[in-house]
């Protein structure tokens, strides 16, 4: 589905143009209306109305070799961390994840790449644990292939939380390389508001921000 960031700016005038909205916790979004279907998810770290909260989220991106994990508290990060690995194969650009039940698995160079990549999940788990551990956790902003799931939940060092973990928002972006600035435009996208329709009513919804972003709205 289509999507349009929406500055905190404009958010009340948004708001405003929609009479029978309706909150919807589990995605800290607002149904603005069905017909169009139009969807508000709000910034993380306001409430529906506009204020400050006190709301406390994670956001973890991994890649094949690279990852980035965050602490954001009322809106700004207050810790981060990024891991690198070895685990491709250099000529033909496989993982070894993606190896592992081919013959390269014997090689010393596939055990090494293998042994990396676990330890890779073990260092990403122990920094997320300790983000759990200390803080209640509202939020997970997460972003991550389904070939690398199963090395996160299974690791030695225990994911703190689970797969089907409802404060989990799978985030709706390619993430090219999973590094700090990637880390950084996930934040700044969740700190604006996002408004969400169906491809139909796209010329409609043109006209609505249209409308919204004029001179006579500011």
């Amino acid at each position: 589905m289509p999507q349009r960031i929406i500055p905190v700016e404009k958010i009340t005038v948004l708001l405003n143009k929609f009479e029978n909205k309706e909150e919807i916790v589990h995605h800290h979004s607002v149904q603005l209306s069905t017909v169009p279907n139009y969807l508000l998810r709000l910034p993380w770290h306001l409430n529906t109305d506009l204020t400050l909260n006190q709301s406390v989220y994670v956001i973890c991106i991994i890649q094949t070799e690279s990852a980035s994990v965050a602490l954001v508290k009322e809106g700004k990060i207050v810790d981060h961390k990024t891991f690198s690995t070895y685990a491709v194969r250099k000529k033909q650009g496989k993982s070894q994840i993606k190896y592992l039940k081919t013959r390269g698995k014997s090689k010393a160079g596939s055990r090494v790449r293998l042994a990396n990549t676990l330890n890779f999940f073990e260092h990403i788990n122990e920094r997320l644990e300790s983000y759990f551990k200390e803080n209640t956790i509202d939020r997970i902003a997460f972003s991550c292939s389904k070939i690398l799931l199963p090395y996160l939940f299974t690791s030695k060092v225990k994911c703190p939380f689970e797969k089907k973990d409802e404060r989990i928002y799978k985030i709706p972006k390619h993430i090219p390389n999973a590094n700090f600035e990637d880390l950084q435009q996930i934040h700044k996208s969740l700190s604006k508001a996002e408004l969400i329709f169906e491809e139909q009513d796209l010329e409609e919804t043109n006209q609505l921000l249209n409308a919204i972003f004029s001179k006579d709205d500011e």
